[in-house]
C-alpha cells in the first residue's frame, strides 16, 4: 500500500507535467463494451430514462399488422349493424408514455376501459365525439346531414347506444389477438375526461394505435392504449417467427367456420329432372293434352336432383307425409354421365 501514496516530491513532478504539456495520456477504457473493440467503432447513443423504449420495432411492426386486420374487420362488422359504409384504417402505431398518450386526446371524449382477461391490468378504447355522433345518429335513424357535434359528455342513452358499435369491437378485437394469446376482451367503464381515468402512472410506456374512422361524409377517430405492462406476459409473442405463420392457419380456419356459419342459412334452389328426350319442332308443336311423351328411362331409376342448376345428387322419387319427397341416394361423381 505504501508504494501507492504520492509523496509531496511526486506531486509535485505532476504538476509541472501537466504546465509543461508533457504529461501522458493513457489509452482509453471501455467500461461497457461486451467484447473488446477499437474504441472509435464504439457506437453511443443517447438514452432518455423518461421514455425508454421497451417494443422493439419489430413488435411495432407486428402490432401494425395485427391492428390492420382487426381495423379492416371492424369497419365490415360496423358496416353491416349501421346498414352504410364504414371505413376504418390504421393511422399511426407510436410508443409513448401514457401521460403523452393521454394529453392527446380531445375533452370531452368517449374513453373507454377495457380489459381482456387472462391478462391483468387494462386497454383504454377512445372514440372521439367526430365518430360517436355520427354512429349515434345512425342508429336513431338520422341521414347525417347538417349533423350538429355537441361539445358536451355522452349522455346515458347514448352510452349505450355507442356500447352496441363497441361490443363490435371488442368481438373483432377479441379474433385479431387470438394470433397471439386466447384474449377476451371485455367493455368495463366509461368515461368522458381521459385524465379521470389513470390505468397506469404517466410516465409507464404504452403503445398507441390511432385509426381514422369514416362514415359516409364524415369523418373521426379512434385510438387503443396498449400499456407495456399489461401485455408484457405475451410481449415475445409479438415477433414475426411466432406470429405470422401459425396466423395463416388460424385465419383459413376461423374464416372458413365463419363462412359455414353464414351461409348455413342461405337459400338455394333444388330442381329434380325426372327425364330428357329430344323431340323435332314439328312434333313439339303437334303436342296436345293427354299425350304421352316417351323417355328411354325406366321408373325405378333414380332422377338427378340439380342445386342451383348444377347436377349434384341422384335420388329416388317417393312420396312424405302425403306430399311429393326425394331421398337422396349418394353424390354425383366426375365419372357420371347425363
Amino acid at each position: 500500500m505504501g508504494d501507492d501514496i504520492l509523496n509531496q516530491d511526486d506531486i509535485d513532478a505532476l504538476l509541472n507535467a501537466v504546465a509543461n504539456g508533457t504529461l501522458e495520456e493513457e489509452a482509453p477504457v471501455q467500461m461497457f463494451a461486451s467484447s473488446v473493440r477499437e474504441h472509435e467503432k464504439v457506437e453511443i447513443k443517447d438514452y432518455d430514462f423518461k421514455r425508454p423504449e421497451r417494443i422493439s420495432k419489430e413488435q411495432i411492426r407486428t402490432l401494425h399488422t395485427m391492428h390492420e386486420t382487426f381495423a379492416r374487420n371492424f369497419g365490415a362488422s360496423a358496416s353491416g349493424f349501421l346498414r352504410t359504409i364504414v371505413e376504418v384504417r390504421v393511422a399511426q402505431v407510436a410508443q409513448m408514455s401514457y401521460a403523452e398518450f393521454a394529453g392527446n386526446l380531445q375533452v370531452p371524449t368517449s374513453y373507454n376501459l377495457v380489459k381482456a382477461p387472462p391478462l391483468t391490468g387494462a386497454f383504454c378504447l377512445e372514440m372521439s365525439p367526430l365518430a360517436v355522433y355520427p354512429i349515434i345518429d345512425r342508429l336513431l335513424g338520422g341521414s347525417g346531414k347538417d349533423l350538429f357535434i355537441p361539445q358536451r359528455p355522452v349522455t346515458l342513452i347514448e352510452q349505450r347506444l355507442i356500447q352496441k358499435i363497441l361490443t363490435r369491437a371488442m368481438q373483432v378485437l377479441t379474433e385479431a389477438w387470438s394470433t397471439v394469446a386466447p384474449l377476451q376482451f371485455e367493455l368495463h367503464e366509461m368515461e368522458s375526461n381521459p385524465q379521470l381515468m389513470q390505468i397506469v402512472p404517466p410516465n409507464e410506456t404504452v403503445v398507441g394505435v390511432m385509426f381514422d374512422v369514416k362514415l359516409g361524409n364524415r369523418a373521426g377517430s379512434m385510438s387503443l392504449c396498449i400499456p407495456y405492462n399489461t401485455i408484457e406476459p405475451v410481449v415475445d409473442r409479438l415477433s414475426a417467427q411466432t406470429w405470422a405463420v401459425p396466423a395463416q392457419n388460424d385465419d383459413t380456419d376461423r374464416f372458413g367456420q365463419r363462412l359455414t356459419r353464414e351461409l348455413g342459412g342461405a337459400r338455394m334452389q333444388l330442381e329434380a329432372t325426372l327425364a330428357e328426350t329430344s323431340m323435332t319442332v314439328s312434333e313439339l308443336m303437334q303436342l296436345e293434352p293427354g299425350d304421352v311423351i316417351m323417355t328411354g328411362k325406366a321408373q325405378d331409376q333414380p332422377v338427378v336432383l340439380s342445386v342451383e342448376g348444377r347436377p349434384k345428387f341422384y335420388a329416388s322419387i317417393g312420396q312424405h307425409r302425403g306430399a311429393r319427397a326425394l331421398r337422396v341416394v349418394r353424390q354425383v361423381t366426375a365419372d357420371d354421365r347425363f
